[in-house]
């Protein structure tokens, strides 16, 4: 499939001066190119373009070669058995009027001017590395069009252009890019500038391979959890019986200092990075659906996460791995991220001893295989003593007591903010636990409220996590390990 692709390019005064010169040179030469095609083709001649090739040499020698093949193929574009005006015939048209006088007459002589003078054409090739004349480059971590102007004189421009949506196809043409760097296995793409208003746009054609999957969920997953505190990346390899194999963890502190293309880039070489190690264990990637990702808000008493959160973008991040693990063949299985986190800390990472983190990574894993998460006997037995509720429900008490008390005297706006977010949390989960005791009297399901409406895996986490490690989101999760295997 071949697709293209717009961006604008950001360019120095004298380096935009430079490459409107040789605009117009091409341009020059593509309306001569068309002009004796149309000649060439009345008389029937021969190879028409080793004509045409020859004259433009003479007339435009300080022209690339590549620049004269590429201005006959845009002028083949063009048809040759009706009138062509170059610059674009409505406006040619209203110029050729009276009425118009003054800056009008001006700004549109200067919009058929950049029409008619503005453009630069060169056609790739695999063994130019892509493109000789302007090609795609990475310096300084920041994406940049090379654009040859003779004599191996080159500019230097900066390319500007975001992805719209997770659909845009310029993330596949970024993930294209990396690997033909990495792996100097290059592909062909075609690059046409245009001028507009005093600015430089330009295209890129190229054509995307058939998506196709060769390395699946079959033998296992490589599992990814994204975390913003610490900010890093929690990977573990499952297999295909939902054992954990292996995990690593991946800080991703150093990018958020770095300016947006130069974090860009790197986010590319790590997907790459993770997409090779699937490759390498011959198993598919498992990540968090990206619509089910959410961010902090305002006024939550989370400054700092919001903060970190602006820097790093998750969902921006798993968007470029799709589309590297695309063009890898390797299949990439998205699950629902609810209660991940509550289960990897409730349940593996005290059993297993590994970070609560991994843990989660680890659920991530196992649901992308289609394992369901049973929990565990001895939690559920915790949940019908009603003498272990009263000993959680007096915790969160006492918290809400101590809670209150600091919101009184805190007189830091964000600090109160941390606080009455906490406290919200605790009074919730007192009315929970009030729920369970309540129900233990009708005998409901065991990890239930009153209501029947508390997920399973929300009720534990209010039980368990704060009355027995005095903490949410506790880091060591090792005192729970006696809980899940000891007689209760």
């Amino acid at each position: 499939m071949f697709v293209s692709l717009q961006f604008k390019l950001e360019l120095k005064k004298e380096e935009k001066e430079k490459l409107i010169k040789l605009m117009r040179k091409q341009s020059s030469a593509i309306r001569i190119a068309y002009n004796m095609l149309k000649e060439l083709e009345k008389e029937k001649t021969k190879n028409p373009h080793a004509q045409i090739y020859q004259r433009l040499r003479q007339l435009f020698p300080e022209l690339p070669t590549k620049y004269i093949d590429s201005a006959i193929y845009k002028a083949k574009q063009y048809p040759t058995d009706k009138p062509v005006v170059f610059g674009g015939r409505r406006l040619f048209e209203k110029l050729c009027k009276n009425h118009l006088s003054g800056k009008a007459r001006e700004k549109l002589k200067k919009q058929w001017r950049e029409l008619r003078q503005g453009t630069l054409v060169s056609i790739g090739s695999k063994s130019d590395k892509g493109n000789r004349l302007t090609r795609f480059e990475d310096l300084n971590g920041q994406l940049h069009l090379r654009i040859t102007t003779g004599n191996r004189e080159f500019i230097y421009a900066r390319v500007l252009r975001e992805p719209s949506n997770s659909k845009d196809k310029w993330l596949t043409f970024m993930a294209m890019l990396l690997e033909s760097w990495q792996t100097q296995r290059y592909f062909a793409y075609t690059v046409e500038l245009k001028l507009k208003d005093g600015e430089v746009y330009g295209s890129v054609s190229f054509e995307i391979p058939t998506p196709k999957v060769k390395y699946t969920k079959e033998k296992g997953v490589i599992a990814i959890d994204t975390n913003a505190s610490p900010i890093h990346l929690a990977i573990a390899e499952v297999s295909r019986t939902g054992e954990l194999v292996s995990y690593q963890t991946i800080s991703l502190h150093h990018l958020l200092g770095l300016s947006k293309n130069t974090k860009d880039h790197q986010e590319w070489i790590l997907a790459h990075k993770i997409v090779d190690l699937a490759i390498e264990k011959g198993k598919a990637i498992a990540t968090e659906n990206l619509k089910e990702l959410k961010r902090g808000m305002r006024g939550d008493g989370k400054a700092e996460l919001r903060k970190r959160l602006h820097h790093w973008n998750a969902k921006k991040f798993l968007q470029k791995l799709k589309r590297v693990a695309m063009l890898k063949e390797v299949e990439v299985v998205e699950v629902n991220p609810a209660y991940t986190s509550v289960i990897g800390m409730l349940k593996y990472a005290p059993q297993l001893s590994i970070d609560k983190d991994i843990a989660g990574a680890y659920v991530i894993g196992r649901r992308a295989l289609g394992f369901k998460e049973d929990t565990p006997e001895n939690y559920e037995k915790l949940l019908r003593d009603k003498t272990y509720l009263e000993f959680a429900l007096k915790r969160y008490e006492e918290r809400e007591k101590e809670l209150t008390e600091l919101v009184e005297k805190e007189t830091n706006e964000y600090k109160r903010n941390a606080l009455e977010s906490e406290l919200r949390s605790v009074e919730n989960a007192k009315k929970l636990l009030t729920n369970l005791l309540q129900s233990l009297q009708s005998e409901p399901s065991s990890c239930e409220g009153a209501n029947g409406r508390n997920p399973a895996w929300q009720v534990l986490r209010v039980a368990f996590l704060f009355p027995i490690l005095g903490r949410v989101l506790p880091r060591d999760l090792s005192p729970l390990k006696p809980v899940l295997v000891e007689e209760v």
